[in-house]
């Protein structure tokens, strides 16, 4: 009974709501731009650069600052050191390493090899932010900035690394011998980008105690992974790679 009562009351209203008059407004009356009304703004208007006009460094920074002049440099921490210092050592190594990959990136352009080009990328900022940890020594710095440059917390960058691994490995020729380093040009610079992962490696083992642990795991990796992609490359490019052969003629085998 109170619903029919309820439904009695809200009948009225309903009447008026939908027996009131609906006026509809024309675009102008509403104030809506036709398209040819609307004016679309320039780059120039809303102060959007072109790739040209943008430059790499902030016209108020310098590249040079004067203040290794003395033969010191600084630390992430702020600390100055020798440029001497086991830590620059490992620093500039890092960076002729990435040195190095930027030119065999440079060789795989436009081969058949060229898809190997965006891992290689990947690898040059990691090297990156390995050089950050590198200049972070734990003995010196704040737990601000520990957390700031840690590398690779949970082993990801590793796992990345022997997944590449395992795939380009995938069909590769089997030699039970040395491979020496060949391949064409751009396998060549990857296996000289190797060997300079070899020293950067040997160059951390000192630091050890103030980097993270999987700083080093991933070099370590690295070089595994640049041997691989040397071959790798080799193969695509179809370049026959080299082998040791004893003095004597004869294949050294790794199983005798």
């Amino acid at each position: 009974m109170y619903a029919i009562r309820g439904l009695r009351r809200l009948q009225p209203v309903a009447h008026r709501m939908f027996s009131k008059k609906v006026e509809i407004k024309t675009p102008s009356e509403v104030n809506i731009k036709t398209p040819s009304e609307v004016k679309i703004k320039t780059p120039s208007e809303v102060n959007i650069k072109t790739p040209s006009e943008v430059k790499s460094y902030p016209p108020t920074i310098k590249v040079y600052t004067r203040t290794g002049d003395k033969g010191t440099s600084a630390l992430f921490t702020g600390e100055r050191r020798g440029k001497n210092n086991a830590v620059f050592d490992a620093l500039g190594t890092t960076d002729e390493l990435s040195s190095m990959l930027g030119l065999a990136i440079a060789h795989l352009e436009s081969t058949r090899a060229s898809s190997l080009i965006p891992r290689l990328e990947i690898i040059q900022c990691l090297l990156q932010d390995v050089g950050s940890n590198i200049a972070t020594p734990v003995d010196s710095a704040s737990q601000t900035k520990l957390k700031r440059t840690r590398f690779d917390a949970q082993s990801v960058h590793c796992t990345n690394l022997e997944q590449w691994i395992d795939e380009m490995s995938e069909g590769l020729p089997v030699h039970r011998s040395f491979i020496l380093p060949s391949g064409g040009l751009a396998a060549s610079t990857l296996h000289v980008a190797r060997t300079i992962c070899r020293r950067s490696e040997r160059l951390l083992v000192p630091l050890m105690s103030d980097i993270d642990k999987e700083t080093f795991m991933f070099i370590n990796r690295l070089s595994d992974f640049l041997f691989v992609a040397a071959r790798w490359t080799a193969m695509q490019q179809q370049v026959t790679e080299k082998i040791y052969v004893h003095q004597q003629g004869r294949v050294t085998e790794f199983d005798k």
